[in-house]
């Protein structure tokens, strides 16, 4: 005779009825997307209108910087203009033409004959800020140079920039580390090393001016920003302090002392 305690089998779903899951909580509901858990949070209201009326003050201002900025722009390149025999400046005829880098390092000031435009197809990069072109000399060394190409001229007027040759802005050579930008070096040197690594070519000088996007539209875009945070930090506050939103952040309420303490 077998034992009268006998193992209760389990019952087997039936395929067609599963039995159903429980249902998840509609608070904090955990989404896999694309295998990263992210969860959903909702805005306090008064977060939401403080943002709004921050962001329309903050279009407001970047409207109003665009055009100030645009009327100034041409006021700000007459500015920066570079005359004529200073660094930055055309060349003239009695400026030294250099053709190796012994030549720049025994001249104060030069400047370069360059075929057409080149010295942007060879390779460039932004050291500390400033973006410097991988310049071939006429005797094959190739340094790193600061170009101002507001001032490049032709040699020959029938001549064009692409093709012919051109005479390179008035420079001056600058001790520098280039060494010190891994980044900036790999990308000068993406075609060619450069001949030298402690020195590079100004032919800018004072006459360095920022791009219409950059002087207009990103020094607007940064006032938006500024604009729209400071006015959302600003009345969230006075209406916390007057009683139409809740605090941020409130102080710590100690509980009393009994008087057994």
């Amino acid at each position: 005779m077998g034992s009268s305690f006998l193992a209760k089998k389990p019952k087997a779903q039936n395929p067609k009825n599963p039995k159903p899951k429980p249902k998840p909580k509609l608070k904090n509901i955990a989404l896999k997307q694309k295998g990263i858990m992210a969860r959903y949070y909702h805005l306090r209201f008064d977060i939401w209108i403080c943002l709004a009326l921050g962001f329309l003050a903050g279009c407001g201002v970047e409207a109003l910087a665009k055009s100030v900025r645009t009327a100034s722009y041409e006021d700000y390149k007459a500015d920066h203009v570079v005359a004529s025999g200073e660094i930055g400046g055309p060349a003239t005829a009695e400026t030294f033409r250099a053709e190796s880098i012994k030549d720049l390092e025994t001249h104060d000031t030069f400047t370069v004959i360059s075929p057409g435009i080149e010295y942007r197809n060879r390779g460039s990069g932004y050291y500390n800020g400033m973006p410097l072109h991988a310049l071939t000399l006429p005797s094959g060394e190739i340094i790193a140079a600061r170009i101002n190409t507001e001032n490049v001229t032709k040699v020959n007027e029938s001549d064009s920039y692409y093709t012919g040759d051109t005479i390179l802005p008035i420079g001056q050579l600058v001790e520098a580390n280039l060494e010190d930008s891994e980044t900036f070096l790999s990308q000068i040197e993406y075609k060619e090393p450069l001949s030298r690594h402690d020195v590079y070519i100004d032919m800018v000088g004072a006459g360095a001016i920022e791009s219409p996007e950059y002087y207009i539209d990103d020094f607007a875009l940064g006032l938006q920003i500024l604009t729209t945070v400071a006015v959302f930090a600003i009345l969230h506050f006075i209406g916390s302090k007057i009683g139409l939103f809740p605090a941020f952040f409130t102080k710590k309420q100690h509980a009393p002392k009994s008087d057994w303490e």
